[in-house]
């Protein structure tokens, strides 16, 4: 099947299932409104409709059954079983993101569907069997077998995959980050599992489609906004990601590369909250995308900075061998870190 013309069909598929869903969204009333407090972390000042997660799951999964249905030979690393798991997850995500924009779940009621997604990903067989070793081959994870089951590399592939899935959704403040920044992800993992050295067409392919799914819906997700992704949305992208990244043979250091400024700053503001003893689900505005509004940057300019380093970072990943993209995280971690106590330090001024 053509990559180009595949891409293309599932951006505009895409594109449609949001119009159609932004309607049906706005139709009965499952919106975001704005906020009544001005000070409030919610910026948009207008009733933007939810679901648009569900735009993205149907242009993804439909195209995906597409290609199973008229090229199942392509599909040698992802078994059947594992995108089985794989929807399965997702569909539990979008119910449960359905439930939250329209009733808004407490914070104990949210993290149920994202447990039990990455739980069926799990049953499913998506797991790590070893990992790069970054000065030089590999280390099979082989020895950590107990009764059959790699039950650290659970543990491990677990804490990931919620990980990511919750990064993506504590980012999702701005117009079209979270979706394109995950665009930007789908495409580096497709171009990576395309190279001779990591060849995985069945990665690539859905990889690829699942960047168009992004792109597709970004169209009315770019400032400004005309759908949001909803609970489910900005959960879904984030659970895709990790399962790719874990598919493409355990490509968590490409992955780390793209989504690692969002994802250190999560980090950091988890433990900022504990230290003040907070929860650590309620969101507020101490993010850094909400410190670079007040420094001054625009919507716009703000996604476009993500945007940047995602792909000056992720194409990195396409040149670099495992030991340089050690030095490359190491890197982009310290960068973080700059960036993040430099706007904290600019916005307590």
């Amino acid at each position: 099947m053509n990559h180009l013309f595949l891409f293309i069909a599932v951006v505009v598929a895409t594109g449609i299932f949001s119009l159609a869903i932004k309607k049906i969204a706005g139709h009965f009333g499952i919106v975001d409104n704005p906020p009544a407090d001005l000070a409030s972390r919610k910026i948009h000042r207008a009733p933007v409709p939810l679901l648009g997660g569900l735009a993205i799951f149907l242009g993804f999964f439909l195209a995906v059954a597409l290609v199973w249905w008229r090229e199942p030979q392509l599909f040698i690393h992802l078994l059947p079983r594992q995108l089985l798991a794989l929807f399965i997850g997702s569909a539990v995500l979008m119910i449960g993101g359905y439930l939250d924009d329209k009733y808004n779940l407490k914070p104990w009621q949210q993290i149920i569907f994202p447990v039990v997604a990455v739980l069926c990903a799990l049953l499913g067989g998506i797991n790590l069997k070893e990992i790069t070793n970054p000065f030089g081959g590999v280390v099979s994870l082989d020895f950590w077998r107990v009764g059959g089951r790699l039950l650290a590399v659970d543990a491990l592939v677990f804490v990931w995959l919620l990980g990511i899935t919750y990064t993506t959704k504590i980012l999702d403040g701005l117009d079209g980050l979270v979706s394109g920044l995950t665009a930007i992800g789908g495409l580096m993992i497709y171009f990576l599992s395309s190279t001779e050295k990591f060849y995985q067409p069945d990665v690539a392919m859905v990889a690829l489609i699942f960047a168009a799914a992004n792109l597709g819906f970004l169209v009315l997700n770019f400032y400004p906004a005309k759908l949001f992704l909803g609970e489910g949305g900005s959960l879904l992208t984030g659970f895709v990601l990790g399962f790719l990244a874990i598919a493409a043979g355990g490509k968590i250091a490409t992955t780390l590369l793209v989504m690692g400024l969002p994802a250190i700053d999560v980090l950091a503001t988890i433990i900022r909250r504990a230290l003040s003893k907070r929860s650590p689900v309620v969101g507020d505005a101490s993010h850094l995308h909400y410190r670079l509004l007040g420094a001054g940057l625009s919507q716009r300019q703000a996604v476009l900075f993500y945007y940047s380093l995602a792909v000056i970072f992720g194409i990195l990943t396409l040149f670099l061998q495992s030991k340089q993209k050690l030095v490359a995280l190491i890197s982009l971690f310290l960068l973080a870190t700059v960036i993040i106590a430099f706007f904290n330090r600019k916005k307590s001024i």
